[in-house]
Parts: C-alpha cells; sequence; structure tokens
C-alpha cells in the first residue's frame, strides 16, 4: 500500500540501520517510494543484497544505497557515516532500527546478554547518531526516528535487559529532541508493540516456551488480547516512521508513537 506522494521525501537522503530486520526492511522500501535517495546498512549481506533487488522492482523515483557495516564498532560507523555522504549527499534523515532482543529475569541474567543488548541497542545508537548529528547541524535541517518499544514505555515479566535498553532510548529522543530542535531537526521514537517480524515471532516463541505452549496457541492468546485483534505488521510501523521522517510532522518533537493494536488500553 502506498500513501504517500512519491515527492514526499524527495530531495531526501535518508540513513536506516538494522534494514535486515523487518521494521528496517520496510521502511527502506517505503521511503524509496516516498522518493528518498535511502542508505541502508546491517551485518547480513545476503539480506541486504535482497532489499537492493526488491527496492529495484517498485521501479520508484528513489534510490538505494547498500554500506555493510558492525554498528558496534567506531571505525564502522564512522565510515558508514562518510561513504554515505559521498554516495547519497548530506544525510537528512536516520533511522535508528538497529536492534536485538533477549535477556532473562534478573536471577537468570547473564552479564555478556546484558552488555550485549545495551551495546546495540544503546550505545551504538547514541554515537552513530551522534556523528550524522555534526552533518544535520550545520545544514539546520534533518529528522531522526528512533525505533523504540512498548518495552521502552512499560516494563514486564524477564524482559529487564530489552526493556532497560529501550527505556534507555525513549529517554534520549526526549532529551535530544530538545537540544536538536533549536537546529531545525526533529526526533521521535516509534513504540512498536507485538510485529509480525523475526524478532516479534521469537518473543512469542518465547512466552510460549516459558508457558509450556505451542507458538500457535501463544499466538493466538496474543492477538486475542488485542482491541484490533492482531499484531503489528512491520509495514505499518514502517509507514508511521516514513510519516515522522517527512514535512508533515514538522511540529512533532520528541514524541513516542505507540503502534500496539490498542494493548496500551489494556
Amino acid at each position: 500500500m502506498t500513501i504517500f506522494s512519491t515527492e514526499a521525501l524527495k530531495d531526501e537522503h535518508i540513513l536506516i540501520t538494522g534494514a535486515t530486520g523487518g521494521i528496517g526492511y520496510e521502511t527502506a522500501k517505503a521511503a524509496i517510494l516516498a522518493g528518498a535517495t535511502v542508505s541502508v546498512t546491517g551485518r547480513n549481506e545476503e539480506k541486504l543484497g535482497k532489499l537492493k533487488e526488491d527496492c529495484e522492482s517498485l521501479h520508484a523515483a528513489g534510490q538505494l544505497i547498500v554500506i555493510p557495516a558492525d554498528l558496534n564498532e567506531a571505525a564502522y560507523r564512522r565510515r558508514l557515516v562518510e561513504e554515505a555522504s559521498v554516495k547519497g549527499g548530506s544525510i537528512t534523515g536516520l533511522v535508528n532500527a538497529a536492534g536485538v532482543s533477549g535477556g532473562d529475569t534478573l536471577d537468570q541474567l547473564k552479564e555478556e546478554d546484558l552488555r550485549k543488548i545495551i551495546e546495540l541497542n544503546y550505545f551504538s545508537t547514541v554515537l552513530l547518531t551522534q556523528l550524522v548529528y555534526e552533518e544535520m547541524r550545520k545544514k539546520k535541517k534533518g529528522a531522526v526516528v528512533n525505533v523504540s518499544s512498548l518495552s521502552g514505555l512499560r516494563g514486564t515479566h524477564g524482559n529487564i535487559a530489552y526493556s532497560a535498553s529501550k527505556f534507555a532510548i525513549t529517554g534520549f529522543t526526549q532529551s535530544f529532541a530538545v537540544e536538536a530542535i533549536e537546529h531545525g531537526i526533529r526526533v521521535n521514537a516509534v513504540c512498536p508493540g507485538f510485529v509480525n517480524t523475526e524478532m516479534g515471532r521469537s518473543a512469542i516463541q518465547k512466552k510460549a516456551d516459558g508457558a509450556g505452549r505451542s507458538y500457535e496457541e501463544q499466538l493466538k492468546m496474543t492477538e486475542e488480547d488485542l482491541p484490533s485483534g492482531r499484531i503489528t505488521k512491520p509495514e505499518e510501523v514502517a509507514r508511521s516512521i516514513v510519516y515522522l521522517l517527512t514535512d508533515a510532522a514538522e511540529n512533532i518533537i520528541g514524541e513516542s508513537l505507540k503502534i500496539s493494536g490498542g494493548s496500551v488500553m489494556r
């Protein structure tokens, strides 16, 4: 479904991290359809190649630039920003979609898992944004969308590490938004609940395993508990992100958009 003008992001250059995950993947396609030049990164080069093929098949005005990178490494982060800027021009939009899930209850939580989750979900996101922000400030223009989670707004059982990392992203979004808007740069976040992605399905499977249920049984229970009756499609999150990147959202600052099928009302 295309809901934006093919020129909604014309002349914009959007950098999307985590483009091999479901949300980042669909956001790249949606931004291409809206006319943007899109640079994508991730560690799975095979999936990045598939994304390039999918974007080319759209025959859209936008173009895709693929730059594999490990965001945990400072040298890779800097090379990513430099290469994207050379190939696509100044970066005017950033979507921080890279992230991992995992962890356990506090009594079972392993230090290496905690560090891995916080490192990618928070530290790498902030440090990459810092590099992009340098360029955006020079132009006095830009939009940043962080992919947080409902887990960044409320805690749940057995979710300490991931939830803490996403609470950190929500706090980063709000504090950064106050600073960035002084330079004409808008910062917001999206906070999805369960999304039909590999990560989302893994989270449902984890709940199923803990309760001794099948995946299908747990999914049915999860969807029955949602007012909408279903979990979210990654395309729906992608469209929300693209909206926040466009000038149509020019006075939306520091918000955390919930995309939950109504679960926050229960």
